[in-house]
């Protein structure tokens, strides 16, 4: 499958290096490992991914790369463990790592996996059709695309309504005195508002309304756009006709929706049955989490002040932390405006490297299309 002629040329080839912010202060910074203990949390931390399941000296021993015995790399795991990087879920079980190991693996053992040139390929097809029709299913396509990829929970935080830059209003009668009003921001979103008028306006006197929001405030933010018109109307409350009066009211009311930004989240199921979450109790919390879009916008947002992939694993947020969860998320946009970020949030167990490969591109990909998007609406 081949890249579209046409698609941005910012988009990321499958080999390109990919910036990872870590999300440890350096207040947390490890102590030093030796080569050799970082070979063994490395192993443990790899093969406890595949596994699931807690890993011993005896199973390490078997591996060839290490050349040592049993009783070697239990006596290593033992250092590993105070130093904090390992526990022991029961007594007579092996290790199994700790947020501080996973934190460690991010930054510097883990060996960065370029995405596969099929898998770019699908993402871009599938984004760059979707961005040609209408953003709202771009948006629904990326987090499909998300969870779909990795079969882990796909999230996608969407633009507050007063960050959009206007770039067309209409408003549409729906009766005597019901309007309804269409915002079309300059990235192609698009968010409709019911409002009650005190008093009818024809069709012609809508378009009339129409035209002067959008000659005077086309690509302007919505929050400014509202501020102008609170201050034109107070400025211009003694001395404008009734007909300008209730533009500026109209216009202002159409305006004035200032919602905080929503996330989509699709795959809460694939968590279910993970050790992490292993009775009934854990994975009611666990869904209520997932459906209180307030907590999710706080997480996500934290990954928008920084250029790169953000790492977040357990107590680095609440969410994560109450979950024995991480996030792998990335800023998306159009230019240098960022819109929002997407990610992925699956048990600290995940395949970091191959998660990490996936977000980055996705996130360069999701920015591409919404560039062409913005370019043909």
């Amino acid at each position: 499958m081949s890249r579209p002629a046409d698609f941005p040329p910012d988009v990321p080839r499958p080999d390109d290096e990919i910036p990872v912010v870590s999300s440890t202060d350096p207040a947390r910074e490890p102590a030093a490992l030796s080569e050799r203990e970082r070979a063994i949390l490395k192993d443990i931390i790899q093969t406890h991914v595949d596994t699931g399941r807690p890993v011993s000296s005896r199973t390490l021993s078997k591996h060839a790369q290490h050349g040592l015995s049993a009783a070697s790399i239990r006596n290593i795991m033992a250092d590993l463990e105070e130093a904090g990087y390992l526990m022991q879920p029961h007594t007579s079980a092996g290790r199994v790592p700790t947020t501080d190991a996973y934190r460690v693996y991010v930054r510097a053992l883990m060996r960065h996996a370029p995405l596969g040139a099929d898998e770019a390929s699908y993402i871009e097809h599938q984004l760059f059709d979707a961005a040609i029709a209408d953003v709202d299913q771009l948006m629904t396509i990326a987090t499909h695309l998300l969870s779909e990829m990795s079969s882990q929970v796909g999230v996608v935080l969407t633009p507050a309504v007063g960050d959009a830059v206007l770039r067309r209003i209409e408003f549409v009668r729906l009766g005597a005195q019901r309007i309804l009003c269409v915002l079309v921001s300059a990235t192609g979103f698009v968010d409709h508002i019911v409002i009650d008028v005190d008093e009818p306006i024809d069709d012609a006197e809508l378009v009339r309304i129409a035209n002067y929001v959008n000659d005077r405030f086309n690509g302007l933010p919505l929050r400014t756009i509202r501020d102008r018109l609170m201050a034109l109307m107070s400025e211009e409350r003694t001395r404008i006709d009734h007909q300008l009066a209730r533009t500026i009211r109209l216009a202002r009311r159409a305006v004035a929706h200032d919602a905080e930004p929503g996330v989509l989240v699709e795959g809460t199921t694939t968590l279910i049955g993970q050790p992490e979450l292993a009775d009934v109790v854990r994975i009611r919390r666990m869904l209520d989490t997932f459906a209180d879009q307030a907590r999710l916008v706080g997480m996500l947002n934290r990954c928008l002040d920084q250029e790169g992939v953000r790492v977040l694993i357990g107590d680095d947020s609440e969410v994560t932390s109450e979950f024995g969860l991480s996030l792998v998320a990335v800023p998306y946009g159009v230019g240098e405006r960022q819109l929002g970020s997407l990610g992925i949030i699956g048990p600290s167990r995940m395949e970091y490297a191959r998660v990490i490969a996936l977000v980055h591109h996705l996130g360069r990909a999701l920015s591409a299309a919404l560039t062409i998007g913005s370019r043909q609406s």
